[in-house]
């Protein structure tokens, strides 16, 4: 597969959407939909769900599908989005798959069930699961097989899997590095979280990073990414440690409730 259409759309800040809940504990759609408008006019060209920051473990698998399904329907063609899937096994997560592209997903987030899987179990998983859907890797889906056994089944994955199109780093830079090297000229690959997380791969092939500040403050995060394109990476340094690490620190030391409600109430004060 050519995967340089996906690529082109995870290059720059790109959206992880923090599923947004009424006061009683339901699915805001409305919201929802604000949010995903916010992050597009903003100038993301990829959303994507993952199990963690859209907070799977608070909703069940029908709601992880009515979520999937409002939000493909939302987008349309504005942008890429990549589905996700939860840490199911691969009959359900072929189902899953399977559904997503019926309502509209471009791509597939796929999550093996169990921690400690060997390289041969991991690689069959996302064979499988890019058959029915192109797929991104959550790279610390990889890493509890430990930074050998992940490398090992990236270089399989490189060779075997040719609807596996990228990752999403999540895992170590002890990983990072090699892994970039090795699946950069084949895979499209974007960091997680911060910003200094894509400082660090930089050099050996990342093409875009997760930002929390697309969906409130997306300036902060297009002066990273025209330092990043001038090659100015002591201008770049300076917007992570004027803007990226106080926030972070701030989001996820100061309050007791943890970092995923304190970006929910970050969105608020964003007016999504």
């Amino acid at each position: 597969m050519d995967t340089e259409y996906y690529r082109q759309q995870v290059t720059g800040p790109v959206v992880s959407i923090n599923t947004p809940f009424t006061r009683d504990g339901e699915i805001d759609f409305a919201g929802l939909r604000q949010f995903v408008d916010f992050a597009i006019d903003a100038g993301t060209k990829a959303l994507l769900f993952t199990p963690g920051d859209s907070l799977y473990m608070a909703l069940t698998d029908d709601e992880v599908a009515e979520l999937t399904r409002v939000t493909a329907e939302h987008i349309g063609d504005r942008a890429l989005f990549i589905a996700a899937g939860d840490f199911w096994w691969t009959g359900k997560t072929l189902e899953f798959g399977e559904y997503a592209r019926s309502v509209g997903a471009d791509a597939y987030i796929a999550v093996p069930p169990i921690r400690g899987s060997t390289v041969a179990e991991l690689v069959n998983f996302y064979t499988a699961a890019s058959q029915v859907l192109p797929v991104f890797i959550l790279s610390g889906s990889l890493g509890a097989a430990g930074v050998r056994a992940a490398l090992e089944a990236v270089n399989i994955l490189l060779e075997e899997a040719p609807n596996v199109v990228g990752f999403k780093e999540d895992f170590s830079s002890a990983f990072a590095r090699p892994a970039c090297l090795a699946a950069h000229e084949r895979w499209a690959i974007f960091a997680g979280g911060q910003k200094q997380t894509h400082m660090d791969m930089h050099p050996y092939g990342c093409d875009g990073y997760m930002s929390i500040y697309m969906t409130c403050k997306p300036e902060i995060a297009h002066s990273y990414w025209g330092a990043i394109e001038r090659g100015d990476l002591a201008a770049a340094a300076g917007v992570i440690r004027d803007y990226d690490m106080p926030l972070v620190e701030h989001l996820y030391s100061a309050y007791p409730a943890g970092g995923d409600a304190a970006q929910h109430a970050l969105l608020e004060l964003a007016g999504i």
